[in-house]
């Protein structure tokens, strides 16, 4: 049914604008679930032995790093998933989506264990939001998505999408377990399928694959292997970088490789602090590579990027000069991946990054947002009141408080911090009047 499907979402379309670059290039966005920084075999600091397994092995994405450009402060946009994928088609933060949390949405409750009632989020991506998808086919491109969408019920032909899975999730009965687990093998079918049809059009395209959790498991069984996981995704990562070279167009396209968060827990994420569900470094800090014509083989930036800076990449290479969607909070990469010392500035409408997550999660983070301004993070947590800053240059795991030694960045940090919350209008954690300290919490 799904290959019926693509075949009838990819008929040729009349009337679109013709691209601004000639010729066009293609764009591919990898978006993993739930890998830690130091999840690959690839370190992503060059100058950090740390940041790569001692365990795992992903030659896909070592070829992706020798090919390409690779960048030791790459962030998911949320530590969860619906919020980061929101954010990566969109370019602006979860928090002035309101999509800052994952499935069902969590309604205030009063609960004797929370200080604070956090906020209620949306549940599906706009329709009004422009995507990358829309973005693209203004200028002629073809545009695909295959794998977990969780965006909501809403279709993805909706949001600008010509051939998709549909909107998916976790779970349903076409991608729970083997001998087909989690469509990671299938969707790359479907990617690579998508990709010929793209050639025999004529039209330049954008392809995203986005993997499902838990995708494999050593011998068939029910116990989570990394190593298994990690080795399906560097298959499919390998098979479309075939797929790429055999069809000629490793000239002309752009590969972005990246994670919708951190991995849940330590690990996959050590040194760094936090993992999934949390806004220490853990639960952010994400593998990112681009492998694409004229990228600085080899380079690993330092400059700090995020999700919310790829559309306004894509847009930018394939020479888009219309309108751009309003509110876009991400930067342009462009310049920075031709920079083989990578260390060029990413020009964002504010100077900061913000991360907005109000909820109680997975471990004791419990609702926080957080701040970084060039090497140094501001993190402020709604159920305590209280602010940690870190230098991330000299104390990526987040070990050493130094709020109260720089008392005074501190507090610029957060009034900035308050000043862009104010602007996007982001909901908040509210005083819970039902709270007691007997039953409190930790939200260290």
């Amino acid at each position: 049914m799904k290959s019926l499907r693509l075949l009838a979402l990819l008929a040729p379309l009349a009337g679109f604008a013709a691209p601004l670059v000639d010729p066009p290039p293609n764009f591919i966005v990898i978006l993993a679930e739930a890998q830690g920084w130091a999840n690959t075999s690839t370190p992503m600091d060059a100058a950090d032995s740390t940041s790569r397994s001692q365990n795992l092995k992903t030659p896909a994405i070592e070829r992706l790093a020798r090919e390409g450009m690779r960048f030791a402060r790459g962030y998911a946009a949320s530590p969860r998933c619906t919020p980061s994928r929101a954010a990566l088609l969109t370019g602006k933060t979860p928090g002035a989506l309101h999509m800052t949390y994952v499935g069902v949405g969590r309604r205030d409750q009063s609960t004797a264990e929370q200080r604070v009632l956090t906020p209620t989020p949306l549940l599906e991506l706009p329709t009004e939001e422009t995507t990358i998808a829309e973005l693209l086919k203004d200028v002629g491109y073809l545009t695909a998505h295959f794998g977990k969408w969780h965006l909501g019920r809403v279709d993805p032909a909706r949001h600008g999408f010509d051939a998709s899975d549909g909107p998916t999730n976790n779970g349903g009965p076409d991608n729970v377990a083997v001998p087909n687990p989690k469509q990671a093998e299938g969707m790359t079918d479907r990617g690579i399928a998508f990709m010929e049809h793209a050639i025999q059009t004529g039209r330049p395209f954008y392809l995203q694959l986005s993997h499902y959790p838990d995708q494999e498991t050593k011998g068939g069984g029910k116990r989570r292997d990394p190593q298994s996981e990690s080795d399906l995704v560097d298959r499919t990562v390998a098979r479309l970088l075939e797929a790429v070279d055999r069809l000629g167009l490793a000239g002309r396209t752009y590969i972005f490789y990246t994670a919708d968060h951190g991995a849940q827990g330590r690990h996959g994420n050590e040194p760094l602090a936090g993992g999934k569900g949390s806004l220490s470094e853990g639960g952010l800090r994400v593998p990112f590579l681009v492998r694409g014509p004229d990228v600085a083989a080899g380079a690993c930036a330092r400059t700090p990027v995020t999700a919310c800076d790829i559309l306004p990449t894509l847009a930018e290479l394939a020479g888009f000069h219309g309108r751009t969607p309003p509110g876009l909070e991400g930067g342009s990469l462009a310049a920075l991946l031709h920079d083989p010392e990578g260390r060029t500035s990413v020009h964002r409408p504010r100077e900061e990054i913000v991360f907005h997550f109000p909820h109680y999660d997975l471990g004791n983070g419990g609702p926080a947002s957080a701040l970084m301004l060039g090497s140094v993070k501001l993190i402020r947590n709604y159920a305590t009141g209280t602010r940690r800053l870190y230098d991330l240059d000299r104390d990526p795991s987040e070990s050493r408080d130094i709020a109260a030694e720089r008392q005074t960045e501190a507090t610029v940090l957060d009034a900035k911090l308050t000043a862009y919350l104010t602007s996007i209008h982001a909901e908040l954690p509210r005083s819970n009047s039902a709270f007691t300290t007997e039953k409190a919490i930790n939200h260290e």
